[in-house]
C-alpha cells in the first residue's frame, strides 16, 4: 500500500473516531443541559373554564397558545416560570455554545494528531536529509538502510543507498586511477634518471648509445600511457557531437594497419563485416577497434590468430593466446589491470586497451562484455546503438 493511501486511510478514519466520539459527547452534553432546563421550567398553567378560550377550543388561537405562561415573579426563590420562546432562545443559545465549543475541539484535536502523525510517516525522510547532510568522502560507507513496508519512502531511501554505493565505487575507482597512473608515471621517469645517472658515469661511446635507446624506449611509453590517459577521460566525458561514421571502413582500416605487427609473430589476422553506420566519433571508434584488434594481437601466442566480426548487432574481436581465468575477466575492464602482475615490463602497453574501449562504448550509449575462450584467450563484444 502506498504512503498516499496509508495517510488517507488514517487521517480519514481517525478523523471520523475523533469526530464521532466528540459529537457523540456533545449529544450526552446536550442532553444533561435539556434535561436540567426542563425540570426547571413549567410548562403552563391551564386557562380558567370561564376564559375566552379553553384549553380544547378550535380557535387558531387558542390552538397555539392553549396553555398560559405567567411572566417571571419577583427573584424570592420561588420557582421561575418563563415564555414558550424564551425558553427556545435560551435553549437555542446553549446548542449553538456547545457546538461552537465542540468545533473548537475536533480542531485542535485533529491539527494537534495529524501533527505527530505525519511526523512518525515522515521520519524516514529525515533519516535521509541527516544521512546526506553527513556524506563527505570518509563517511561514503554510511546507509540508510531503511526498513518497513514496501512503499514510496522505502524506495526513496534505497534509490538513495544505491545512488551512495555507486559514488563510493566511483570515488575508489578515481583513486585507484590516480595511485596507479602515478605510478605508472614514475616508473619511466625513474628509469630515465638511472640511466641518464649510470650512463653519464661512463661516458663511451657505446654507452651512450645504449642510454639513448633506454631513454627513447621510456619517452615512447611515457607517450603512450598520457596519450591513453587523455583518450579514457575523452571517453568518459561522452560526446559533444555525433556524426555517421562507416564502421565497416573503420574495421577494415584497422584491420590492413594490424597485419604489419602480427605478421612479426605470425599471427593471422581475419575480418568477416558487413555495412554497419553508427552515429557517433570516428576518432574514438577507430581508436576502440584498434585497442581490441592490437590488444588480440599482443596478447596471443606465435602462430595464434585473431578474428574480427561486424554485424548489426555487435563487433565481436577473438584470439587465441593463453587461458584466462573467468574470475578475472571483468577486472580486465579497470584501468592499469593487467592480467599479470608484471608492472615493470613496459613499453608494450599500460594497461588501458580494455577500460578505454569500455569508455568509448559508454560514451556511444553501448555495451562491452567479455568472455574467456575455452582454448585460451578472449572474446569481446561491443554492442553499439
Amino acid at each position: 500500500m502506498t504512503v498516499r493511501a496509508r495517510m488517507t486511510l488514517l487521517y480519514g478514519g481517525l478523523f471520523a473516531v475523533i469526530t464521532l466520539g466528540v459529537l457523540g459527547a456533545v449529544l450526552w452534553v446536550q442532553k444533561r443541559i435539556v434535561d436540567d432546563r426542563v425540570q426547571d421550567v413549567p410548562m403552563g398553567v391551564p386557562r380558567p373554564p370561564d376564559a375566552p378560550c379553553g384549553p380544547r377550543a378550535l380557535d387558531p388561537a387558542c390552538e397555539e397558545s392553549p396553555f398560559a405562561f405567567p411572566e417571571p415573579g419577583p427573584r424570592d426563590g420561588s420557582k421561575r416560570v418563563v415564555g414558550r420562546e424564551q425558553f427556545q432562545d435560551s435553549l437555542i443559545g446553549s446548542q449553538r455554545l456547545v457546538i461552537l465549543v465542540a468545533i473548537l475541539v475536533i480542531l485542535a484535536l485533529a491539527f494537534a494528531v495529524c501533527w505527530w502523525l505525519t511526523g512518525r510517516l515522515l521520519r524516514p525522510l529525515h533519516d535521509i536529509t541527516a544521512t546526506a547532510r553527513r556524506l563527505s568522502l570518509s563517511t561514503l560507507h554510511e546507509r540508510i538502510a531503511l526498513d518497513g513496508p514496501r512503499d514510496e519512502l522505502k524506495e526513496l531511501a534505497d534509490t538513495f543507498d544505491a545512488m551512495i554505493d555507486r559514488l563510493e565505487k566511483a570515488v575508489d575507482s578515481q583513486r585507484r586511477f590516480v595511485a596507479n597512473a602515478s605510478h605508472e608515471l614514475r616508473t619511466p621517469l625513474a628509469v630515465q634518471r638511472t640511466a641518464v645517472e649510470v650512463g653519464l658515469a661512463d661516458p663511451s661511446p657505446e654507452r651512450l648509445a645504449e642510454v639513448r635507446a633506454e631513454l627513447l624506449r621510456n619517452t615512447r611509453r611515457s607517450e603512450l600511457l598520457i596519450e591513453g590517459l587523455l583518450v579514457l577521460a575523452q571517453g568518459e566525458r561522452g560526446l559533444d557531437a555525433r556524426v555517421p561514421v562507416d564502421l565497416e571502413a573503420v574495421v577494415g582500416q584497422v584491420v590492413e594497419d594490424s597485419r604489419a605487427a602480427a605478421g612479426r609473430d605470425r599471427i593471422s589476422v581475419a575480418a568477416a563485416t558487413r555495412p554497419v553506420t553508427v552515429s557517433g566519433d570516428e576518432v574514438l571508434l577507430t581508436r576502440m577497434v584498434a585497442n581490441l584488434v592490437q590488444n588480440a594481437i599482443r596478447h596471443n601466442g606465435p602462430g595464434g590468430d585473431v578474428r574480427v566480426e561486424l554485424s548489426e548487432e555487435a563487433l565481436v574481436v577473438r584470439n587465441t593466446g593463453p587461458r584466462v581465468p573467468p574470475e578475472k575477466v571483468d577486472g580486465l575492464f579497470e584501468p592499469f589491470r593487467r592480467l599479470h602482475a608484471d608492472r615493470t615490463g613496459s613499453s608494450e602497453g599500460a594497461g588501458l586497451g580494455l577500460s578505454i574501449v569500455a569508455a568509448i562504448a559508454r560514451a556511444h550509449d553501448g555495451r562491452v562484455r567479455a568472455t574467456a575462450n575455452p582454448d585460451g584467450g578472449l572474446s569481446v563484444t561491443v554492442a553499439l546503438t
